[in-house]
């Protein structure tokens, strides 16, 4: 008898539990709070931080790979869609059946802004490469910079799977704290003037332009930079599907199940690589230094040169829609419409916000299909 409970007991995660594992559970629970308390993108953050929090309790086996007489664990399949790249493009596919690129249409040359938003991309990655990583971690680093968590996902499961719980972690926790990052910088870099600069109502957009738009917008990206199709053709693919009106089951879907099953698989099992050994390293902290530093500068990025555009339209532009170029949809495009609103109450952005705002997922979509191209 005594034998059978000194078996249970060494055979138990109580008796196989060192101090890294407890760390990690102490993360997955602050994570949680994050994630249920200040409703920090809920969705993924709480997936992710159980997931993180499952694959830390001693012996659970769930990313046990499969060998011998052993199965393998539920989240090694299951991260099988996250490894192969399967999820993210899912997510796009969704957020194109999500999004309106009807501000972009109507004001086509607020897409310079979204692509100067993704200086923070490559500034991140020059960095990384000083810090010494390799080329291909410093690129899954910078992709931080575009504040989009399926895109830092895809590239960095091509480029350094290694880094991916890290990555997604700090991807994703930069994108719930746009409300805390973006409201300093934006007033850091503009006036009040061109605070309170208010825009014309954009022009109606028919939907013969919104059904042409994502067709257009394949062909030309694929051509331009063939790995970004991916990303970018599943994107417009659902964009497509909303705009053409005809198949409303299909939208309704892709917006609401699909979009969220796939969200709790990829959180979850985003969550599962973040083990003990991996998580606890030097390179984990250069790599949330510099995802924060990616982000700023990205923002940065995005608010100058909308002040340039400012200057060149007569002061028609108001610079702070640039801090939308980043990717994190609608979220920097309602952090702009309320600093705009603390300048002046009757100041709406919110819609010339989300031009730039859309066209930092495209962005951010061909950054990732060039950083690939070269170091994939």
């Amino acid at each position: 008898m005594l034998e059978v409970i000194n078996q249970m007991i060494e055979t138990s995660g109580f008796a196989n539990m060192t101090w890294q594992h407890m760390v990690m559970i102490a993360l997955a629970l602050v994570f949680l709070y994050l994630g249920i308390k200040k409703e920090y993108e809920p969705y993924l953050m709480v997936p992710i931080a159980f997931g993180i929090l499952l694959v830390n309790l001693p012996l659970g086996g769930l990313m046990a790979h499969p060998e011998g007489g052993n199965p393998g664990g539920l989240l090694y399949y299951l991260y099988q869609g996250t490894n192969l790249g399967i999820y993210p493009p899912l997510i796009f596919l969704c957020l194109g059946a999500s999004t309106d690129f009807g501000p972009l249409i109507a004001n086509p040359k607020t897409i310079l802004l979204g692509g100067a938003a993704q200086l923070g991309i490559f500034a991140a990655f020059f960095l990384a490469i000083v810090f010494g990583m390799t080329p291909q971690e410093a690129a899954s680093v910078g992709i931080i910079g575009g504040a989009d968590g399926p895109t830092a996902i895809y590239v960095t499961t091509r480029l350094a799977p290694d880094l991916l719980a890290t990555i997604a972690l700090a991807a994703y926790s930069y994108m719930a704290l746009v409300p805390i990052i973006q409201p300093p910088i934006i007033r850091a870099l503009t006036t009040e003037e061109e605070r309170k600069t208010k825009m014309v109502q954009a022009r109606p957009v028919s939907q013969t332009e919104k059904i042409i738009f994502p067709i257009v917008v394949t062909i030309f990206v694929s051509l331009m930079v063939p790995s970004a199709t991916t990303l970018v053709g599943c994107l417009m693919l659902g964009n497509l599907v909303r705009e053409i009106k005809i198949v409303p089951k299909i939208v309704d879907n892709l917006q609401n199940t699909l979009m969220y099953c796939v969200t709790i698989i990829l959180g979850l099992t985003v969550g599962a690589k973040a083990n003990a050994e991996l998580f606890l390293s030097v390179t984990t902290l250069k790599i949330i230094a510099l995802g924060l530093l990616a982000f700023s500068i990205g923002t940065a990025g995005g608010v100058l040169f909308g002040k340039v555009m400012y200057r060149l339209s007569g002061k028609k532009i108001n610079p702070m829609i640039g801090a939308a170029g980043v990717s994190a949809v609608p979220m920097a495009a309602r952090v702009v419409q309320k600093v705009g609103q603390e300048e002046d109450p009757s100041n709406f952005l919110l819609m010339h916000a989300m031009g730039p705002n859309v066209a930092g997922v495209i962005g951010s979509g061909i950054a990732a299909g060039a950083l690939l191209a070269f170091f994939g």
